[in-house]
């Protein structure tokens, strides 16, 4: 399910272009400024938060690194699908707005490396359902299956990207939708899965 998105094109045209941090280590490029850290950090910082927190404040922690996602994913997002770069590759290929920019979006998010993803379903304003078939977040599973969920970032992701599709103009659509994720590589299956609903209709978390 790509819409009306070459995603093949989208994922070779960003894989193609050489992005690299200034002096400062941040990256100045679609709109918004990034950072590029070894994968192991990351792995390591989730979960060390998630796991060594005392039990009674587990779930407010995990929320915090879901939160962290969401909120990065919202303002980083916005400032990619608004790009002279996203406008020029995936601009002419977009024909039912914002159902082509989603797609798009999920399409560089997988240029990118940070996870190969799609879109499996999409019920336009309602529910969406993101795979994902290889992400850093699922490295942990090197030590030996994973008795928790913990793909913090692209369940974040997936939350903000239904934001600035259907909860109103940016920035005040942002926390409109949530994000469950329902299986995960790092646990033995054999692809991560999320499922976004909006916060009317249910509280996943």
């Amino acid at each position: 399910m790509q819409g009306n998105i070459d995603r093949e094109k989208v994922i070779s045209e960003f894989s193609k272009r050489d992005v690299r941090g200034n002096d400062e280590g941040l990256i100045p490029e679609y709109n918004v400024l990034l950072n590029q850290l070894p994968t192991e950090f990351w792995n390591q910082f989730n979960e060390r938060i998630s796991t060594k927190v005392n039990p009674e404040f587990k779930k407010e922690a995990e929320r915090l690194l879901y939160n962290s996602a969401r909120e990065y994913g919202y303002h980083t997002g916005w400032g990619i699908i608004t790009s002279d770069e996203f406008k020029s590759v995936v601009g002419p290929m977009i024909k039912d707005e914002p159902e082509d920019i989603l797609h798009g979006a999920y399409a560089l998010f997988t240029a990118w490396g940070w996870a190969k993803t799609e879109i499996v379903e999409l019920d336009p304003g309602k529910k969406m359902i993101v795979r994902a078939y290889d992400y850093y977040e699922s490295d942990v599973v090197k030590y030996g299956k994973s008795p928790k969920m913990s793909t913090y970032m692209i369940a974040g992701i997936s939350a903000a990207f239904m934001d600035l599709a259907y909860g109103g103009e940016y920035p005040k659509g942002f926390n409109k939708y949530d994000c469950k994720q329902t299986k995960g590589i790092e646990c033995g299956d054999d692809f991560a899965e999320f499922v976004v609903t909006s916060k009317q209709e249910q509280n996943n978390w």
